[in-house]
């Protein structure tokens, strides 16, 4: 089934060396491929190059942890900090001599199939559009195209780009950086504020003292409830103190725990818990299980609910969300608070206000429909990243970008689009721990560069896709993202990649602990 050519005469191209390029050229590297990695910056390690200074995992580390490299004993936090995991992930790549294959400072402008010749019998459209196979044969590589992969020199722009003709492409560009999502407003009411505004991308690329001094004595608004939010507001609020408080503007409430909370909800993901969940093309014995265990689902949900509202001052700051625990689980949305959160409030440096921002005046921001005013010196809007709009803006056919945009469903095995031959994308699904998530894909796709498998039909991966989709709304419904379709199945999504590849998902060496003991990456170490 591999191919006949050797594999490195096959040209693989990597877009991007944080966490899901570095794992890429790793697996990449031990199937004897010669992978070229293109990075942008400076340095390694993606998002975790560029944040505020007092950002921590979200994960205990033992979740956030490479299958076949443990954390070194000098890191005893449950819970390291920024600078403590950038070192871990650049010994990573040191350990696996994934550094030397690097190309720093080398910006991917834009991803163009081309043909090497069309087949009117395959009606090929370069993308595998009206194939019945992926690529035409539903292996890695194929003869029938290749990538032209631009790249720019960031140190020398003026320099034409160079174009590399390459057999494969994996995406590892992120969900997290480049292309924020601000509020579409007008140029007109945008510039009747005096003030400064920027997204949180741009102040978690200062460093500490320069992201200090500017909101120095100053009234800062933050726009977010999601981590970055959290997280920017409260180091504001620490630096500025009561004084000159940091006001928190949000629209919606969500739950929000502590370190000790996602502790044990990472304790009781195990097999017995994806017994409560329904899961796409299930049989009638799973379908009810899942029916008959789903009141320990609603129990569950409801204990950690009360358990946070007994731990934090939710109703005193009116700050107890309209969903559930659960809902917000299944959309990837829950998130630690930085541990001095609630102190804050009632020092009063962080001011809590729900309300919805629509628009600006001279010294600040239009509230409640315009209703009230809220003055302030600076805003920063913690409203996330446009994953899509990015992935999408490194193609250059109007095809793959419509591949990306046109449609909300997920990816097969949350890696790959059934309709874009030769191309892979690392880092886009989210799960409770990303390197997990994102390792297990990268042996994934390894296997499937090696030629250990083949991809099934392309009507049957959009069959599987649609499936997945129509299973993760039912728990999401309204904050269903096709990047999450499988936060709460995440040993079911492990099985199917063990059974792609010929490997046993069943990792323990005991019934009972296969059945009530949580999974961790080093369970999968030798796939």
């Amino acid at each position: 089934m591999a191919s006949p050519i050797p594999k490195k005469a096959k040209k693989v191209a990597i877009i991007g060396a944080g966490i899901s390029g570095i794992l890429a050229c790793k697996h990449a590297l031990e199937k004897g491929f010669d992978p070229i990695v293109f990075e942008a910056r400076s340095c390694i390690g993606g998002v975790w190059c560029s944040t505020i200074d007092s950002t921590r995992l979200q994960t205990p580390k033992e979740y956030f942890e490479f299958s076949d490299f443990a954390w070194p004993d000098s890191v005893v936090e449950a819970f390291p900090d920024h600078n403590q995991v950038l070192d871990y992930v650049r010994s990573y790549a040191v350990r696996f001599e994934v550094v030397p294959r690097i190309r720093f400072s080398s910006k991917v402008t834009a991803l163009d199939y081309c043909l090497s010749f069309v087949d009117d019998d395959d009606g090929g459209d370069g993308g595998g559009g009206d194939w019945r196979l992926w690529g035409g044969s539903g292996e890695a590589f194929s003869c029938k195209g290749k990538w032209s992969v631009v790249v720019e020199d960031v140190l020398q722009p003026l320099q034409p780009p160079m174009v590399y003709e390459m057999d494969f492409v994996i995406l590892c560009i992120g969900k997290f950086s480049d292309v924020p999502n601000v509020p579409d407003f007008a140029p007109s009411i945008r510039a009747l504020f005096d003030g400064e505004v920027l997204h949180s991308m741009n102040y978690a690329a200062m460093d500490k003292i320069q992201a200090a001094k500017f909101t120095e004595n100053k009234r800062v608004v933050v726009v977010g409830f999601q981590k970055s939010a959290a997280d920017t507001a409260t180091e504001i609020a620490k630096n500025n103190g009561p004084k000159h408080p940091c006001t928190l503007l949000f629209r919606r409430v969500h739950w929000a725990g502590s370190e000790d909370m996602i502790k044990f909800t990472l304790r009781n993901l195990t097999r017995f818990s994806e017994l409560m969940v329904h899961k796409p093309a299930e049989g009638l014995i799973l379908w009810f299980l899942a029916l008959l265990l789903s009141p320990l689902r609603w129990i569950f949900s409801k204990l950690v609910e009360c358990y946070l509202r007994w731990i934090y001052p939710l109703n005193k700051y009116n700050m107890v969300p309209e969903h559930s625990f659960l809902k917000q689980i299944c959309s990837c949305m829950f998130m630690i608070l930085p541990r001095d959160f609630y102190g804050r409030v009632r020092e009063g440096s962080l001011i809590l206000r729900k309300s919805n921002a629509v628009g600006f005046y001279g010294k600040g921001l239009l509230l409640d429909g315009g209703t009230s005013r809220l003055e302030t010196d600076v805003v920063i809007f913690a409203t996330g990243y446009k994953s899509d709009e990015k992935i999408a803006g490194i193609f250059s056919s109007l095809e793959f970008k419509k591949c990306i945009t046109g449609s909300s469903a997920p990816f097969y095995r949350e890696c790959k689009h059934p309709r874009i031959s030769q191309l892979a994308i690392l880092g886009y699904s989210e799960g409770p721990a990303t390197l997990f998530t994102f390792e297990m894909r990268s042996k994934w796709l390894a296997h499937f560069l090696a030629g250990k498998f083949r991809l099934p039909p392309v009507a049957e991966m959009e069959a599987n896709v649609r499936r997945w989709d129509a299973n993760a709304r039912r728990y999401s419904c309204e904050n269903y993202k096709r990047a999450c379709v499988g936060v709460m199945l995440q040993l079911h999504c492990n099985d199917e990649i063990c059974r792609d590849i010929g490997s046993n998902p069943k990792r323990k060496k005991w019934f009972f602990s296969e059945i009530f003991s949580p999974y961790h990456p080093t369970d999968y170490a030798d796939l």
